[in-house]
């Protein structure tokens, strides 16, 4: 029985669930923002606001934990160098927003766009 459990499973098996929410999770740090459909902006949120969360801290501890969950070094660069100091001065979480975009034209899918707050995007 899944009583009380939040996980989605966005109709993956667990490991190619857990390459996109990683894959995703990078283009965000990189890029700013990603457009993907709503079940999966919620789950990449989750990651991306407990690993912005992590590199706020800037021990080392925290960086490894960082570089544990991202696949590149140029997505943990981003995150270090550019997200975190961006978003230093809030107080806890809220590092994210969802805007709806439109509907996808083949299987009328939400797709919305997941970004950083107060990054410049």
């Amino acid at each position: 029985m899944r009583h009380k459990r939040n996980l989605s499973k966005l109709g993956r098996p667990t490991d190619q669930r857990v390459a996109l929410v990683r894959n995703q999770v990078s283009k965000l740090f990189e890029h700013g923002y990603i457009n993907t459909t709503l079940p999966r902006a919620k789950a990449v949120r989750s990651e991306a606001e407990k690993l912005i969360t992590k590199a706020r801290r800037g021990d080392l501890g925290s960086i490894r934990q960082c570089a544990r969950k991202l696949p590149t070094k140029q997505s943990l660069r981003a995150l270090l160098r550019n997200v975190a100091p961006a978003l230093v001065d809030k107080n806890q979480g809220g590092y994210t927003q969802i805007a709806k975009i439109k509907y996808r034209r083949g299987d009328g899918a939400l797709i919305v766009r997941l970004s950083l707050t107060d990054y410049g995007t």
